[in-house]
């Protein structure tokens, strides 16, 4: 089954050879393009893409204020940041909007094929340069309640990369019950994303940097 992608970028330029490469892979199928973030936010309603590859900088509803909105919307839509915009603002922005990573435009493109294959299963994608800003900007919570052996091992398994199936194979448990531990481990600790557990994971040392990184 094709991974249904939607593009948003307000560059026809850009639309188009993404388009372009996307369309060789078999397992990828773009199902649409919007040229602002009102637009993409139209068009991910009526069409629930299982991506949407957004642009941060666009006229009028810019990609942050979209990302939001989709996810808070269309929670079984992931958004993946594609931009050539790697300041701490943009790169915090996107992640506590919800997006599932943050990729820079020189990505290429065998490697942005396979983070989006990696995006539409939950697994967290971020550029090294992104990654290395986050940890340092986002914020871990003051008093987290805390986690349970299980969930500790839950969240380590999460910020390498790691899907939920892959997280139950592991610890041989299901994955409605990883999926439970992952809730809880974001409730007790403030949290909105899988993105923001991986961060917070690398902030209090169960995970490197280096492997909060890895490609899938």
């Amino acid at each position: 089954m094709s991974v249904r992608v939607l593009i948003a970028d307000d560059h026809a330029v850009v639309r188009q050879g993404l388009r372009m490469f996307l369309r060789l892979d078999p397992e990828l199928e773009v199902v649409g393009e919007a040229v602002n973030g009102a637009e993409a936010i139209s068009l991910a309603h009526q069409l629930t893409p299982d991506v949407v590859l957004m642009d941060l900088l666009m006229p009028g509803t810019d990609g942050i204020t979209a990302t939001q909105r989709i996810r808070r919307e269309l929670p079984d839509t992931e958004v993946l940041a594609l931009t050539s915009v790697l300041e701490d603002a943009s790169v915090v922005g996107a992640v506590q909007a919800g997006a599932v990573g943050y990729l820079l435009k020189d990505t290429q493109a065998e490697q942005l094929c396979i983070a989006i294959k990696a995006a539409a299963r939950g697994q967290v994608q971020l550029a090294p340069e992104a990654a290395a800003r986050l940890v340092r900007e986002v914020r871990a919570p003051e008093s987290p309640e805390a986690l349970t052996g299980r969930e500790t091992e839950v969240l380590r398994a999460l910020a390498t990369g790691l899907t939920n199936r892959q997280i139950g194979r592991a610890l041989s448990i299901g994955e409605r019950t990883v999926k439970t531990h992952v809730s809880h481990v974001l409730v007790k600790l403030g949290l909105q994303s899988r993105t923001q557990a991986a961060l917070y994971a690398v902030r209090v040392g169960l995970v490197a940097e280096d492997e909060l990184s890895k490609r899938p």
